[in-house]
């Protein structure tokens, strides 16, 4: 195996954005493009309220595009597998909480999310 492949295998690109105060991160390779925010764009009241939303994070879903209302995108990290953890499932997390990495500032959990699963649990597809 080359070293790309392997380096592949062992890593993820993790894209970091901002809702309200809060940080999360969701897989990069399921993000389609940041675009300007539409009125009826998602919000998902457990990540909280964007402060101004002007943004949205669009993404793909099997019934089309999804569009996450964000204030604003952190930047596209590449995340060890070693440094990520999966949601447990006694934590009663919502379905689209899938887990959990570190920041790299202070070591601080940044919550993981599927944003396909976002728009289930609103009751949109």
């Amino acid at each position: 195996m080359d070293g790309d492949a392997e380096r592949a295998l062992g890593e993820v690109d993790v894209l970091f954005f901002q809702i309200g105060d809060s940080e999360y991160g969701t897989d990069a390779s399921s993000v389609l493009r940041i675009d300007r925010a539409l009125p009826d764009d998602l919000t998902v009241r457990d990540l909280g309220l964007p402060h101004k939303g002007h943004r949205a994070i669009v993404f793909d879903t099997p019934e089309g595009e999804g569009h996450l209302k964000v204030d604003g995108v952190n930047g596209v990290r590449t995340i060890p597998l070693a440094g990520l953890r999966r949601m447990p499932a006694a934590a009663a997390a919502a379905s689209y909480a899938v887990g959990v990495c570190l920041d790299e500032e202070g070591g601080r959990p940044v919550l993981l999310i599927d944003l396909a699963e976002t728009l289930k649990t609103q009751g949109r597809h």
